[in-house]
């Protein structure tokens, strides 16, 4: 796998990240130690978990392989993020020093580590003052508890915000960004993307299948039943069957995908994985396999290289669709020219 840069850091992560979210839940403690071994024998070596995954049942599973491989563990670059409730206290929340400290300390010990590479602050908290949470972050470096923090879900001005207090404050700045980010979700691309572009932010996509729509494995007529995630829950935040169905955005984007993977001999996964690890800002593409042949299929990503007219249709097919001001056309014609890809004329 190709190694970059995490963020402003200096730290090598590879371009496709092993997300957990999984473990303990869709993927036993057997099938989620596999799914670590092959990422490692694959080349890569960035994990990707949370507190809240399974109720902190990843963040065991992954300290007790860590715990089973130390040579491999002292080659993982390790990240966790902390935000949401693990209690029922009205404390047990937010982004506050009080919580913040003791998710810290929790994850560290489910983990079995005294320190994590990079903790990420998991969504924005409107009720705690940002120089308390980022206060509280770089007091966690400089304990050296983690090396590096991140934000997870931010919009563009709560990351350009976050970086302005920290700047005042002459605090460590953050290195990452994890948002959604695929084909068929690109309206981080308004005003995220050039922010953290701007703040020099790594972009850690999640979802980048779009919770399995971009796998190829749905069709416009028949709904799903079962045995997929779309099917479990046809309502499913973020993939609803009726919201992506019937959208016609959503069909041009899977045939195209089809048409290139056909001429690559790849996975309709494959392509968009590596549309999307392609992208300007992208550290590293977060995979969310629930079994060992579906992280066989996506780590077959890393080999596949597109062509810049395969990358600037898919880009160009899926363009967002948003209103005529600020972000219509013209603005889109704009902003891919600066994000170097897809359209380049009016």
């Amino acid at each position: 796998m190709e190694m970059r840069l995490l963020g402003r850091s200096g730290t090598a992560v590879s371009n496709y990240a092993l997300g957990t979210m999984t473990f303990g839940n869709e993927s036993d403690e057997r099938v989620s130690h596999a799914l670590l071994n092959d990422y490692v024998a694959a080349g890569g070596n960035f994990i990707d978990t949370a507190d809240v995954y399974t109720a902190g049942a990843s963040e065991e599973i992954i300290g007790r392989w860590l715990h089973a491989n130390p040579d491999a563990a002292a080659d993982v670059v390790l990240a966790t993020k902390g935000r949401f409730p693990m209690g029922s206290g009205a404390n047990d929340l937010g982004t506050s020093r009080r919580h913040l400290r003791r998710a810290l300390d929790d994850s560290l010990t489910r983990l079995g580590v005294d320190h994590v590479d990079l903790y990420q602050l998991h969504s924005w908290d409107p009720y705690t003052p940002l120089e308390e949470s980022l206060g509280f972050l770089n007091d966690a470096i400089t304990a050296g508890k983690i090396s590096y923090y991140g934000l997870s879900n931010f919009t563009g001005w709560q990351l350009t915000k976050a970086v302005y207090v920290a700047r005042e404050h002459g605090w460590a700045l953050p290195v990452t960004l994890q948002p959604q980010y695929n084909l068929l979700e690109r309206e981080i691309e308004s005003e995220i993307v050039p922010a953290a572009l701007d703040a020099g932010l790594g972009l850690l996509p999640w979802s980048p299948l779009a919770g399995g729509w971009l796998t190829g494995k749905y069709d416009r007529e028949t709904v799903p039943a079962g045995n997929t995630r779309v099917g479990d829950n046809p309502t499913r935040q973020f993939q609803g069957w009726d919201l992506r169905s019937h959208n016609e955005r959503t069909w041009r984007i899977l045939d195209e995908l089809r048409t290139v993977a056909h001429a690559h001999g790849a996975t309709v996964a494959q392509v968009a994985l590596a549309w999307l690890a392609g992208r300007p800002g992208v550290t590293s593409v977060i995979l969310g396999a629930r079994t060992t042949d579906q992280l066989a299929d996506n780590l077959g990503a890393a080999f596949l290289t597109l062509t810049q007219e395969e990358t600037g249709r898919l880009t160009e097919l899926s363009m967002p669709q948003v209103g005529n001001y600020p972000y219509g056309p013209d603005g889109l014609n704009q902003r891919e020219r600066l994000l170097g890809g897809g359209r380049t004329g009016r």
